[in-house]
């Protein structure tokens, strides 16, 4: 609202509560009354100003997803780096949040190389056997011919061998780009460079072998989406496939 026509209607309704006030007030006169004044100019904007921070609150939930020492995460030593803001990995070994998530928001930038696979590991319930205890949003250099030619479900955006993305908007090897995965009440969304490419309701997920769109689903994903935990760590893989991964800019809430 306009801070003219907030201060109007103030104005206006103070006016009016007022004049109800003398109508049925059971005082003999006005002069007994003690004077009330209009609020200020300075009290309006104060309101108003209240008013515009609110959508700004949203965004002090979020906190760093790993510290700068990694110190609330869990990792193979030697293996992961971060330095100068950006974490990456010499080998294929994951890097995960001590922390367990539940219903929550990340954020996060990401940058590949040629030929790179990697993913954002979620609900995982077993760190040492995660392949089949968790849910993996892929990462994918989607130029490479052998993910180009790859089932969809492997593809950029996907959640990995379950449901493939509405469309490739990955950019390419050397840029960076935008990850935000929003995992609420069984239900996931990622949201890709800006674009909503993937949203699945882990209870549809109900086969082994089939997904509900009959595509396969891989055999190392030996349990039904419906039955895993909408709880556990977070994860991000490593070097996968012989080519490097690069994050940056992580940070998380929780709801």
């Amino acid at each position: 609202m306009e801070l003219h026509r907030f201060g109007a209607l103030w104005a206006g309704n103070w006016s009016l509560q007022m004049t109800t006030f003398k109508k049925h007030s059971t005082m003999p006169s006005d002069r007994n009354m003690i004077p009330m004044k209009k609020p200020s100019i300075k009290l309006l904007l104060l309101i108003a100003s209240l008013f515009a921070i609110q959508p700004s609150l949203a965004q002090s939930d979020f906190k760093p997803f790993f510290d700068d020492k990694l110190g609330n995460a869990i990792y193979p030593a030697g293996i992961w780096t971060f330095k100068d803001g950006i974490l990456t990995a010499s080998e294929d070994q994951a890097i995960w949040s001590s922390k367990v998530y539940q219903n929550f928001e990340l954020e996060l930038e990401f940058k590949t190389a040629e030929g790179t696979n990697s993913g954002v590991i979620i609900y995982c319930s077993d760190i040492n056997n995660w392949i089949p205890n968790s849910v993996e949003v892929q990462i994918a250099d989607d130029f490479a011919e052998q993910w180009a030619k790859s089932p969809r479900t492997w593809q950029c955006g996907a959640i990995f061998g379950r449901l493939a993305p509405s469309k490739s908007v990955v950019k390419k090897p050397g840029e960076w780009n935008t990850y935000k995965i929003t995992a609420k009440d069984r239900v996931i969304t990622v949201v890709l460079n800006g674009v909503q490419v993937s949203q699945m309701d882990m209870r549809k997920w109900t086969e082994v072998k089939k997904n509900p769109d009959g595509s396969e689903i891989p055999e190392w994903l030996s349990k039904p989406a419906a039955t895993l935990p909408d709880y556990g760590h977070i994860g991000l893989q490593g070097k996968h496939a012989g080519a490097p991964i690069y994050f940056k800019n992580m940070k998380i809430r929780e709801f």
